[in-house]
């Protein structure tokens, strides 16, 4: 089983594929053409699972040898640079995911050929290089019968085709390809690896020239786009332009779609059988992604996304069935769960799963996720066509019509429905920024029939989200149970900043969900699920934000930092943190996380600059 701690990988993304890379040097996490694709390289869940391995030969067979490691990305962008230093020489290997020929700013990611490169170069001295390749199809079910061939290794197995592209003669044993060889100061070899169809044409392996071309461009096109982009000053400014960068390599840039992250099964909490793949678009998360980019980075790919849910919800609304709350990144409808039986999982946290079963549940919340990115957006989508504009239009439509309704909520709690705040919450949102933009949507006589309904929910959580005995806003109505989700009635503007009961559940939800870290657990207990999780990032910069946009600012700035201070070497967050070690857990890195420092450190540096509370929108 995989053990490696999540803190030692490091994201690689052509906006449309990913790869996690080892600070020792190992590719355990690949999936082609698509993030949701099964991977083709896959340790990071199983031994047995595929990898691509370099680094100096001495780590690799433990011969001797002292060697020490760093690593880094050449920002701006993911192109991962680690160098390896020992006596007698160094090491520098440069990894990327390749983008498109001549692929600049918003263009990033639209015609990736789905390749990874690798460069490898001595700077000092010389070094006996390893170099490992198992490529392991179908979450590691293939084990492919390796040949070699003029400039590459060919793997064929099942429905597809590997070919690692290179000049270095590799040594075949079954479906394992290795050699240790030394390189001598300014030698280089480089490597690309793609995957193909088996019963198409034979696929021509790139040259050296191509290869070390191409990993050139793809660095020059990151700058390209962070230069067009990247206009954020405030607290934590590279962290935050980083998220940024983050948050568009979880992009995929054809569609416009958005994923949680890019692995599956990476438990939020050790055996706690908490193991979802993340692999998809959830609506919540991508529009809530899409603010957190227009801070951060580029609000101009909006529009592409929201035609992009308009053509996978097709007429969804329109027959009057919920919208769907995730879709794949192509616009796939059918996310069925199932489970990998061979695979241990990390740390032996099984089960692993491919799919997701939440994409059947019923989680109101989406419309107002929907129609807050759209307000917060409006400049940038213009005026919108036709079937953007109807499409709005229907889910503010729809919460109007289904906020009385009980749901599973924003933590997809796979029990009962209920009246979850949180949920009643973001109908109000929708119905809010709905007749702020009537304008845009021009809803015709329907504005009249919204106000009312907003007026009526609002009187609703006021009247039945609040509860004495705990002193603060609950998860669900009747309930005494809190739940850091109603840290956004501040955010979202629901109630004016100083607000009694408003302040009240900030610090309530700060004493009780609060871990000895100063982090915070999203809700304690009542799931259906004995094993236990970490405490949220998410939720930590969610309690960031709220201190911020209620005038908070000293407590606000310590929560910031503190959660901020989970990042990784290289920049990146994941999920959740475990209570006891203080270690990373969850799919990484977590789009989530990333875009929860992106809106904290910005409302914490509008109040700063003493900027106002964001408000209703309609008033």
């Amino acid at each position: 089983m995989s053990s490696v701690p999540l803190t030692q990988h490091a994201l690689l993304s052509d906006c449309g594929a990913a790869a996690l890379v080892t600070a020792a040097g190992s590719v355990d996490w690949l999936c082609l053409p698509r993030f949701d694709s099964p991977p083709v390289l896959g340790r990071l869940l199983d031994d047995d699972a595929g990898h691509f391995l370099i680094a100096p030969a001495d780590c690799i067979d433990d011969t001797g040898g002292t060697w020490s490691a760093t690593w880094r990305y050449r920002l701006p962008g993911l192109v991962l640079e680690t160098t390896w230093s020992g006596a007698d020489g160094e090491l520098v290997v440069v990894d990327a995911m390749a983008l498109g020929h001549r692929e600049r700013g918003h263009e990033l990611g639209r015609s990736a050929p789905g390749v990874l490169l690798r460069q490898v170069r001595c700077t000092r001295g010389s070094v006996r290089v390893g170099v490992e390749f198992v490529p392991r199809p179908e979450f590691g079910l293939v084990h492919p019968r390796l040949v070699s061939s003029p400039g590459a290794v060919i793997a064929h197995g099942g429905a597809t085709i590997v070919v690692l592209s290179t000049d270095m003669g590799l040594d075949l044993t079954g479906a394992r390809a290795s050699v240790a060889r030394v390189l001598e100061e300014g030698q280089e070899w480089v490597f690309a690896l793609a995957q193909f169809d088996a019963w198409g044409s034979e696929p021509t392996p790139w040259t050296s020239h191509q290869i070390r071309r191409r990993l050139k461009g793809t660095e020059a096109s990151w700058k390209s786009w962070s230069e067009l982009h990247q206009r954020y000053e405030g607290p934590l400014r590279e962290l935050v332009h980083h998220s940024g960068v983050v948050l568009r390599g979880l992009t995929y840039a054809r569609s416009g779609a958005v994923v949680a992250a890019p692995t599956t099964s990476l438990p939020e909490g050790v055996g706690s059988g908490r193991t979802w793949d993340y692999r998809f678009t959830w609506v919540r998360d991508a529009s809530m992604t899409l603010q957190g980019l227009y801070v951060a980075a580029c609000p101009d790919e909006a529009g592409q996304f929201f035609a992009f849910l308009a053509r996978a919800a097709a007429t969804q609304l329109d027959r009057g069935l919920d919208l769907q709350i995730m879709f794949g990144v192509g616009g796939e409808r059918d996310l069925t769960e199932r489970e990998i039986g061979h695979l241990s999982g990390w740390r032996g946290s099984g089960p692993v799963r491919a799919g997701n079963g939440a994409w059947s549940q019923r989680q109101l919340d989406v419309y107002g996720s929907l129609l807050d990115a759209a307000y917060t957006l409006r400049e940038q989508l213009g005026t919108l066509d036709e079937e953007t504009r109807g499409f709005l239009v229907a889910a503010v439509d729809a919460a109007a019509s289904l906020w009385r309704e009980d749901d599973q909520g924003i933590w997809e709690i796979r029990g009962e429905a209920r009246p979850y705040l949180h949920s009643k919450l973001m109908c109000w949102v929708a119905l809010d920024r709905g007749l702020a933009m009537i304008d845009q949507l021009r809803p015709g006589g329907r504005a009249q029939v919204w106000a009312a309904a907003r007026d009526e929910l609002r009187e609703s959580i006021l009247g039945k989200g609040w509860n004495d005995k705990a002193g603060a806003y609950t998860q669900y109505y009747g309930s005494d149970a809190l739940d850091a989700s109603t840290l956004l009635m501040p955010i979202l503007g629901f109630l004016p900043p100083d607000d009694p009961r408003q302040l009240a559940t900030i610090d309530a939800i700060e004493q009780t969900l609060r871990d000895e870290r100063g982090l915070l657990y999203r809700y304690r207990g009542g799931d259906g699920f004995d094993g236990p999780e970490g405490t949220f990032l998410l939720c930590t910069f969610w309690l960031a934000h709220a201190l911020a946009v209620t005038g908070q600012v000293e407590r606000s700035r310590e929560t910031l930092h503190r959660a901020a201070g989970f990042a990784t070497e290289l920049g990146l967050f994941s999920e959740q943190v475990d209570t006891a070690t203080g270690e990373l857990l969850g799919n990484f890195p977590q789009a989530f996380s990333h875009l929860g420092l992106i809106n904290a450190a910005q409302a914490l540096a509008e109040a700063e600059r003493g900027g106002g509370p964001r408000l209703s929108r309609a008033e």
